[in-house]
């Protein structure tokens, strides 16, 4: 159950009062965040969106916001959210702050993973109040985002004096903060992407490899195996690994290998890759023992496996 967003302490910069929001890059996270904020109470007035499909999301999540540029977007909003890519966003920032946009006491936020409150210090410098909200979720770009808020950890950093304020808004939103510090944003956002962004990749390349071999419904197949896997990891972490790796069976990794270089070779980097990984895991672990694991590693190398008819050492009677 989510937390009630703390009393207010007195000053408006430790908890914001009803704010007009505007966005700045009208993409799948952007208007999701406005949106709920306006559930909260607070009223999205302006957005920038450039491409057709950025003001059909605006319209559709965030229906009483202008569409304007982005200066205008700071020049009607008290809270400011810079929701464009990554790379854009320290050009974008020091624009804002060069010509003039920003103004002191307003509450800037960006959303991406990879950076502090840094990338905004042009715009602190102007007098802004600079906040890091990260949210840990995928966006599709419509409704359903605002609704997959709730529940949702939030990346945060934010001055000392703003913490509050940081924590009141991600409450607002559903949300949940969790404390990054400036230094380690980097690699907090690079294991989000490690175990968020390789796994949508990993799922496809196996609904892939299951059409190859005749499967109408991967999706179907794969759904109940996946679910169990990721709640399985997620408690267990490496304890959970199962599967021809994790037991050791060069015999059948080698089959395997030779399957997918000759029906999907596109996907066999990423076997060998996450194969590979998973052996060295598993030894860390005593999962594997060394002999095993370097069976195994023969077999990702494309060496024929050493041992018995399986390729482990061991005899169908040992399993």
């Amino acid at each position: 159950m989510n937390q009630p967003p703390p009393a207010p302490p007195g000053r408006a910069e430790d908890r914001p009062a009803r704010l007009t929001v505007g966005v700045v890059g009208a993409g799948r996270v952007g208007p999701a965040l406005a949106a709920s904020l306006a559930l909260a109470g607070h009223r999205p007035v302006a957005v920038s969106a450039v491409s057709q499909t950025s003001r059909r999301r605006a319209a559709e999540l965030l229906p009483d916001a202008a569409v304007v540029e982005p200066a205008e977007v700071l020049a009607r909003a008290e809270l400011v959210l810079l929701t464009v890519p990554d790379d854009a966003l320290p050009d974008l920032v020091a624009g804002l702050a060069r010509t003039g946009a920003v103004r002191p006491g307003q509450l800037l936020v960006h959303a991406s993973g990879r950076y502090g409150t840094g990338v905004l210090e042009p715009a602190r410098r102007a007098g802004a109040l600079p906040l890091a909200l990260h949210p840990v979720m995928t966006f599709t770009g419509t409704a359903v985002d605002v609704q997959r808020l709730a529940g949702c950890s939030f990346g945060v950093t934010a001055p000392e004096e703003l913490r509050m304020a940081a924590s009141a808004l991600v409450i607002e939103m559903g949300g949940e903060p969790e404390w990054i510090e400036e230094a380690a944003r980097p690699l907090y956002h690079a294991a989000i992407a490690l175990g968020a962004n390789h796994l949508v990749t990993l799922v496809a390349q196996s609904m892939e490899v299951l059409r190859a071999a005749g499967v109408t419904a991967p999706d179907h197949m794969l759904g109940p195996l996946l679910g169990a896997a990721l709640d399985n990891a997620l408690r267990s972490g490496d304890a959970a690994l199962t599967g021809p790796v994790a037991r050791g069976d060069a015999g059948t990794v080698t089959e395997h290998v030779a399957q997918l270089r000759h029906h999907v070779p596109g996907v066999l980097p990423g076997y060998l890759a996450m194969a590979r990984t998973t052996a060295d895991r598993a030894l860390d672990n005593g999962m594997l023992r060394p002999e095993q694991a370097e069976r195994l590693l023969e077999a990702l190398a494309g060496e024929p496996p050493a041992g018995g008819a399986d390729g482990t050492g061991r005899t169908e009677d040992d399993r």
